[in-house]
This record gives structure tokens, C-alpha cells and sequence, in this order.
């Protein structure tokens, strides 16, 4: 079984920064692939990026490309999100999500790949 919880939200002025994480307190962590996905008042979710099993391949949204950071320590059975360059339509809620679709594909962007889901994690950033 799956249990993640996010932390690591908050209110940050535009241009700021923000860490993401995301914990499960099961044992099959490492046997997922991760992803992270937002979704603002009125909007459907949408994704944000994924990191396979091993780490070794990410994929992101074009929304994001160059400003955030995936990154997984299967270690510690946790999955971060390293935001920067943040800028008002950023805020969200931010819900980490783990996937047994295809592990080893970082293009899976649906969210119907994926099985378990966090409760989510304010983001918000003024102008």
C-alpha cells in the first residue's frame, strides 16, 4: 500500500522558490514511478513532471521546463519537487502521485497512470 503526504507549501512573492516533498510511509515505494501534478481553482489537474524508478529519466511539463526539479531519494521513500523562478500561475494545489504504468517511461502525463495520490499542498505566489 501507498500512503504519501505532501508538505512544503506556503505563500511566496513571484520569483521566489520552493521545496516540494512528498513522503510514503509504505515499503513499495522504490517500485514506482512519481509524479507531481497541480491543479488552480476552475482548472482540471494537470501534470507537472515524473521521475522513473530509477531516477534516471525525468519529463516535464513545457508550463515548468527549466524552473523546476524532480528528484527522488528512494533512500528515504520520498520525491521532491525543487520550484524556482516561481510566477503567480504557479498557484495550486500541488498533489504528488505514484504510478506503476510503465516505470520506466517518464512521458506518462495522464492521470489515470496513476494509482495513488497525495492530499495535496498549497502553492501560492503573489505578484
Amino acid at each position: 500500500q501507498v500512503q504519501l503526504v505532501e508538505s512544503g507549501g506556503g505563500l511566496v512573492q513571484a520569483g521566489g522558490a520552493l521545496r516540494l516533498s512528498c513522503a510514503d510511509s509504505g515499503r513499495t515505494f522504490r517500485s514506482y514511478a512519481l509524479g507531481w501534478f497541480r491543479q488552480a481553482p476552475g482548472k482540471q489537474r494537470e501534470f507537472v513532471a515524473r521521475i522513473t524508478v530509477s531516477g534516471g529519466s525525468k519529463y516535464y511539463a513545457d508550463s515548468v521546463k527549466g524552473r523546476f526539479t524532480i528528484s527522488r531519494d528512494n533512500a528515504k521513500n520520498t520525491v521532491y519537487l525543487q520550484m524556482g523562478s516561481l510566477k503567480p500561475e504557479d498557484t495550486a494545489v500541488y498533489y504528488c502521485a505514484a504510478s506503476r504504468f510503465d516505470p520506466t517511461m517518464p512521458m506518462v502525463t495522464w492521470t489515470s497512470a496513476y494509482a495513488y495520490w497525495g492530499q495535496g499542498t498549497q502553492v501560492t505566489v503573489s505578484s
